[in-house]
């Protein structure tokens, strides 16, 4: 071997050593950013029952599929000495994957960096993963465990809040946003999952709020623990911010999954149809006795709803807030629906304020995301009381019918029995546009009640008599058989059918397949100017 050679051998030996190097190093690298905040913070997060950011990554996602973005992002900050604490990925998993197979982009805060706190990189690797999301029509995840703002970084974390929220609004109505709680939210952090379209809460581990415990008890007086003022068991019943609630974050994903299996990628999809294998066909029969004899008395609409959508196929959405209203994603023959029901078991039914927003949200969500909307409707009006109107039940009450008269989708009705008043009007009734409108034998179309009506029809016949019970009770009757029925209405064509309860399953189905190509378009606007 001459020396050239020899020369030549030994540089490609070096030139082969360097190249392991760099792939070692970047091994090495990757190995440090998938620790997070170390060992150490990653086994306090297990001690308090959590799971890491990556963990439920991989739960969410199909195995394999997960392809990371943004892994060494870090933070450019030395105020505070901050310097000093720079970890690769700056406190939040980002990516996309499926679900499914389904296309999702995902973003999954760590609380053992910093304690997931959001500064300037944090925010930038969220936008950019919202900007693909938003531009490839998929589903965006996000689970939220942040301690708020980045003190140390000051107006950049303010910054970076306000440009992850202008993208939240922006794809609002484009493609779902699914927020998963999964640890604490506070501050300005709570406003981005407010901005999505759903909010899972993780009972135990999650809560959120806009000021502390301390800071309420400084200002107001008030003691409250972290459960109290923002925990999962509160913002599910009492504020309706929670749509759903996990017992463990493994239910919480379960529930992001079950979402996303009814919801189409975007608003240019249609939702994903599903061949049913097992039908409701041998229940139908006890419909026809499901609604009481006494009109007084209550029954619980689920027992109709399940038994006329496909088996098995019914997720309720805020389940435990505003319970006179029941909304919820279903199927009928596979394609998937929106379910709106009054809820006769909880105040008769009646319309109030909570009621009218969580029915009204729900419709514009669905309308979105080219989602048919079914209403069953049993509604005696709007509940009554001071507390009521002094809280605006006006301009809630409208939001319903503004959500029912702008959705351009299929739009079906079944009243099952009381219709009355302003609220007949305002639960997907003809004149607000509904495509097909049914009616079962029991169904009491009218102004009012039986009783009020005659009270007010007959006050002076009632004032004169002797025995003012009686005739009450004849004048009922006769009301009830002329006015309180379905037939004025539909030989107005307000009610298209009035059907056997046993039939609703099919002739649901019937009215739905024409509908399902239906194209109807509103005015040319820039949008309307909901009253909220």
């Amino acid at each position: 071997m001459n020396l050239n050679t020899e020369l030549g051998t030994q540089k490609d030996m070096i030139k082969k050593s360097n190249s392991e190097k760099k792939n070692e190093e970047l091994l090495e690298k990757r190995e440090e950013a998938l620790m997070g905040g170390g060992q150490k913070a990653i086994d306090k997060q297990s001690e308090k029952g959590k799971l890491t950011a990556r963990q439920r990554v991989e739960l969410l996602l199909d195995p394999g599929t997960f392809s990371e973005t943004n892994m060494f992002v870090r933070h450019n900050c030395s105020n505070f000495n901050l310097e000093k604490k720079k970890f690769y990925t700056d406190g939040v998993v980002t990516g996309f994957g499926q679900v499914n197979g389904k296309l999702v982009y995902v973003y999954s805060q760590d609380f053992t960096i910093l304690g997931g706190s959001l500064g300037e990189a944090q925010a930038k690797k969220i936008a950019y993963t919202m900007d693909q999301a938003l531009q490839n029509g998929a589903p965006l995840i996000g689970f939220n465990d942040s301690g708020g703002a980045r003190i140390q970084e000051g107006a950049n974390s303010l910054a970076g809040y306000g440009d992850i929220f202008i993208r939240n609004v922006r794809a609002s109505g484009v493609i779902p946003q699914i927020s998963c709680m999964v640890g604490p939210s506070a501050g300005g952090a709570v406003y981005s999952p407010a901005l999505t379209d759903f909010v899972i809460m993780t009972e135990d581990t999650s809560y959120m709020f806009v000021t502390g415990p301390s800071v309420v008890k400084a200002v107001t007086g008030e003691d409250a623990t972290f459960e109290e003022l923002g925990g999962a068991s509160i913002h599910s019943a009492n504020s309706g911010i929670a749509h759903l609630t996990g017992s463990d974050e493994i239910e919480s994903i379960e529930f992001i999954k079950l979402l996303l299996s009814y919801l189409p990628s975007n608003n240019l999809e249609d939702p994903p149809i599903k061949k049913i294998t097992v039908t409701n066909d041998a229940d139908l029969e006890c419909l026809n006795s499901v609604i009481p004899e006494d009109p007084q008395i209550p029954y619980d609409v689920r027992e109709i709803i399940l038994r006329v959508v496909d088996k098995g196929n019914f997720l309720e959405i805020q389940k435990k807030w505003a319970q006179n209203i029941i909304v919820g994603f279903s199927r009928l023959n596979g394609y998937p629906i929106g379910i709106v029901a009054n809820q006769p078991n909880n105040l008769a039914g009646a319309l109030d304020i909570n009621a009218s927003s969580k029915a009204a949200r729900f419709i514009r969500f669905c309308d979105a995301f080219n989602i048919p909307i079914i209403s069953f409707v049993d509604v005696p009006g709007f509940l009554p009381g001071l507390d009521q109107e002094h809280n605006g039940i006006i301009k809630h009450g409208a939001k319903l019918i503004y959500a029912y008269a702008e959705a351009t989708v299929p739009k079906l009705t079944v009243i099952t029995r009381k219709a009355y008043g302003g609220a007949y009007i305002v639960m997907g009734s003809k004149h607000l546009a509904t495509d097909m409108n049914f009616a079962w034998p029991s169904a009491e179309i009218a102004v009012m009640g039986a009783e009020g009506a005659v009270q007010v029809l007959y006050r002076r016949d009632l004032a004169k008599s002797d025995d003012k019970e009686t005739l009450l009770e004849e004048l009922k009757n006769e009301f009830i058989e002329e006015f309180n029925n379905p037939y004025l209405a539909a030989e107005k064509g307000y009610i298209d059918d009035v059907i056997l309860p046993s039939e609703t399953r099919r002739k649901l189905i019937a009215a739905l397949w024409p509908l399902l190509r239906k194209r109807d378009k509103l005015p040319n606007k820039k949008h309307g100017n909901v009253p909220l």
